[in-house]
């Protein structure tokens, strides 16, 4: 069984109902859902929520919600893999072991079946790896970072300060878009930084917007415009 899972709490404080929020045009869960069906990998689409609004919408758009989740996983500190969890361990005592699972993200409107797809063709072709998930390159040398002391802009890496940007070696963040885990070993989610039994599945950053912020939202519903022209154009 191949499953995916959308965590989706309420009670955002920075941007009220954000799972739900409108981006442009419908709420933003809905990419994430939409995509995770059109993929046509998975044999259940299930939002993990503690909200009924959530719940409610997340059905209307074709996702299952076939629990409500547990009130101690549920807040602000509660970790993705925690919320993971939990849907492997009810989905083993409800419909049996599961094989594999993609924990996607709710607010991730630029995801693509697509890199879904791909990403899941990369971890099956590798037996010894566990799990993968997307990043993106930094779209600014991180070693060209300073920090702001007292109106004093102090780098942070002054050993590069005269390196061309070339040289700089190109690092990578976590893209926040999706992770697959394999299950077949054991219906654990294992760690993926530093793990050498992790992949990467590498997306443009164009295709990338981090949104914790009012700023970001406007920012990322800008950048996804952009794109559905350029796209009608090509």
């Amino acid at each position: 069984m191949r499953v995916a899972v959308i965590p989706a709490r309420g009670g955002s404080k920075r941007i009220p109902q954000k799972n739900i929020n409108p981006f442009c045009g419908q709420p933003i869960i809905a990419y994430s859902i939409k995509e995770a069906l059109a993929s046509q990998l998975f044999d259940k689409v299930i939002v993990s929520t503690d909200c009924p609004a959530i719940a409610e919408v997340a059905e209307t758009f074709g996702a299952q919600v076939p629990f409500i989740r547990p009130a101690d996983i549920s807040g602000d500190i509660t970790g993705t893999r925690e919320v993971v969890q939990h849907t492997i361990n009810w989905l083993n005592e409800h419909f049996g072991l599961v094989d594999y699972i993609c924990c996607i993200y709710a607010t991730a409107p630029f995801i693509q079946a697509a890199a879904l797809s791909s990403a899941f063709a990369q971890l099956e072709k590798n037996d010894d790896k566990h799990c993968i998930f997307s990043v993106t390159e930094y779209s600014y040398s991180p070693f060209r970072s300073f920090d702001i002391e007292n109106n004093y802009p102090k780098l942070l890496y002054p050993e590069h300060m005269k390196s061309r940007s070339q040289d700089l070696t190109q690092l990578y963040h976590d893209a926040g878009q999706f992770y697959w885990t394999k299950l077949t070993r054991t219906q654990q989610v294992q760690p993926m930084i530093n793990s050498k039994d992790a992949l990467v599945h590498v997306l443009p950053n164009y295709r990338v917007q981090d949104i914790d912020t009012p700023d970001d939202w406007r920012r990322a519903e800008a950048m996804y415009l952009a794109l559905q022209t350029l796209e009608s154009d090509d």
